[in-house]
């Protein structure tokens, strides 16, 4: 697997789901039986995800994503990246929409398919405290 080939679909997929907030992306992004963990929880299957991601997407008011850094792993199966996420709190992490700034960053690892499609994804985030700040604590 060629090394900016997959930081390149990893990329692309930021492109395509997030940024552009399209998650019928996903259909052609990710594998059948794609697995993400997020925040502890297991969201399994391609379906399932897209449902998580256009609920999340509705959560947050003038929503951007911004790439930090991506890297990967010598072979090119493992793709790293660190990501931040800004905008208008419309229900986010169960809280009322009070249109509070949101500002979540993170880091997400992938496992990237041969064939370029997104496997699984492990992602970390500072939700706790966003769920702080937006509390007022």
């Amino acid at each position: 697997m060629n090394k900016k080939t997959s930081v390149d679909i990893v990329h692309h997929f930021w492109r395509e789901v997030w940024q552009l907030r399209n998650p019928d992306a996903i259909d052609h992004l990710v594998a059948e039986d794609f697995v993400i963990t997020s925040g502890g929880v297991e969201i399994r299957s391609r379906s399932e995800f897209k449902k998580w991601v256009t609920a999340f997407l509705s959560k947050i008011n003038d929503f951007e994503f911004h790439i930090v850094e991506t890297f990967q792993n010598e072979s090119g199966d493992r793709v790293a990246s660190r990501w931040r996420v800004t905008g208008k709190n419309n229900g986010i992490l169960g809280t009322s929409a009070c249109q509070s700034p949101i500002d979540m960053s993170g880091t997400a690892i992938w496992h990237v398919r041969e064939d370029g499609l997104l496997q699984q994804n492990w992602v970390e985030r500072n939700s706790h405290e966003v769920f702080r700040k937006l509390l007022g604590e």
